[in-house]
């Protein structure tokens, strides 16, 4: 059966979510289930869960945990990333530096700053995972869940011989369900159609039974006056198409928001809640380490995870539509060709296939390329050893570019690189 490699196992939380459905879904029963981590006492922590689900569910699954990862990919067939680089003090840098420039941030792990730092320091552990896999797996399905997912699969797949990457988001799926909710028709009754960067995909195609629902989401929308008071609302009625990602994600993408208090207040923008969210996981590790030290457990739930049924799909020919992040080739014919793009993806024995979009509406487009421009500028950083870039992604970033003068920018980039020392790639630091 299948050998699946969680990379990054110590987010126990997640791994326990991956695993809940890797166990219950059937005909994956007899998978070897290899843990990674760096982090020894983390990795320990998710082997002793991951081994107490399998005896709990009485499967016949194998369970092995490596601090190698070598050892672990080698003949792999899945391997699903989840790696943080840095933790949660690297991540305490990117909000707490750029905020002494006055530089507002929400989650900062797909654009803006922290974006670009998160990135700059998992790149070169996602080109030294891509050489591994092109050298001991070169068959295996790479499924990246890190962010900034626009970013981490195109740094892969550019800087190694490893091509076989997959970006899995939630953002799409849990978007498709709340518009659904919103117009009162069944998700699995609606025909959606959704394409774009991921965290700024947007929904090209609405309907029910050939009747356009867009109609009806603006009757719902000019009821509630508290919807109106969400960025991803704003954005709908400005630009045409709903996009994707939340309002509090996806106002830091932008120069129109954060800058500007009354645009914080109005559309109620929590800034800096992703260090509330980290700080929360890490108090849910605790009780985790603490439940399975009393010999208590863990809730094995299934979560319909994307990279569970992707595998699922792909072992067991069970078809099914996901939205995958891949390299651009023509799939949306006005954003650039090595863009790393999210589109519906067809998956069954055959693999992860995706479906060509064409031209996206002009004013979609545009704005996605100001949101992959950083990105490929950040990307080429990392893979080139070139400063300079980081300075240019900066700089074109939408929401620092609205806040900082160019010279605060430099000086802030300065600032990141040398508090996030070794972390940065080589040519950088």
């Amino acid at each position: 059966m299948a050998r699946i490699v969680f990379i990054g196992a110590g987010s126990v939380e997640f791994t326990k979510n991956i695993l809940s459905d890797l166990l219950t879904l059937p005909g994956l029963e007899e998978s070897t289930l290899v843990l990674h981590d760096i982090d020894a006492e983390r990795l320990a922590t998710a082997e002793a869960m991951a081994r107490w689900m399998v005896d709990h569910l009485g499967l016949p699954a194998r369970v092995e945990a490596h601090t190698d990862r070598r050892a672990a990919v080698d003949g792999a067939d899945y391997v699903i990333n989840e790696v943080a680089v840095g933790g949660f003090a690297a991540t305490r840098t990117d909000f707490e530096i750029p905020a002494r420039y006055g530089l507002r941030q929400t989650i900062a792990d797909t654009l803006g700053v922290g974006g670009i730092f998160r990135a700059l320091r998992t790149i070169p552990v996602m080109v030294a995972l891509g050489n591994d896999l092109a050298e001991l797996a070169p068959d295996a399905l790479l499924l990246n869940y890190t962010n900034p997912m626009a970013m981490i699969p195109r740094a892969v797949y550019e800087g190694t011989p490893f091509r076989n990457v997959v970006g899995v988001c939630h953002s799409v799926r849990d978007t498709q369900a709340r518009l659904a909710g919103l117009v009162g028709v069944p998700a699995d009754e609606v025909a959606f159609v959704t394409a774009g960067a991921n965290h700024q995909a947007f929904v090209l195609e609405f309907s029910h039974r050939g009747r356009d629902l867009y109609p009806v989401l603006d009757e719902v929308i000019e009821k509630d006056p508290e919807l109106q008071r969400t960025v991803r609302v704003e954005l709908y009625r400005r630009f045409g198409r709903f996009p994707t990602e939340s309002s509090e994600h996806g106002s830091e993408y932008l120069p129109w928001f954060l800058r500007h208090d009354d645009q914080v207040e109005k559309f109620r923008i929590p800034v800096g809640v992703y260090l509330e969210w980290s700080a929360e996981n890490l108090d849910t590790y605790e009780e985790t380490r603490r439940r399975l030290a009393a010999g208590e457990g863990v809730e094995v739930k299934p979560e319909n995870e994307l990279a569970s049924e992707i595998i699922h799909s792909i072992e067991t020919g069970t078809r099914r539509v996901l939205h995958g992040n891949v390299r651009n080739g023509g799939l949306i014919t006005n954003l650039p060709e090595d863009a790393c793009v999210e589109v519906p993806c067809v998956v069954d024995r055959a693999g992860v296939q995706p479906t060509r979009i064409g031209a996206m509406p002009p004013q979609l487009a545009a704005l996605n390329r100001t949101f992959l421009n950083v990105g490929e500028l950040t990307v080429r950083a990392a893979l080139e050893g070139r400063r300079d870039h980081v300075y240019h992604a900066a700089m074109l970033d939408p929401n620092a570019s609205a806040t900082l003068p160019l010279e605060r920018i430099g000086e802030l980039v300065d600032e990141m690189i040398a508090a996030h020392g070794d972390l940065m790639p080589e040519g950088i630091r």
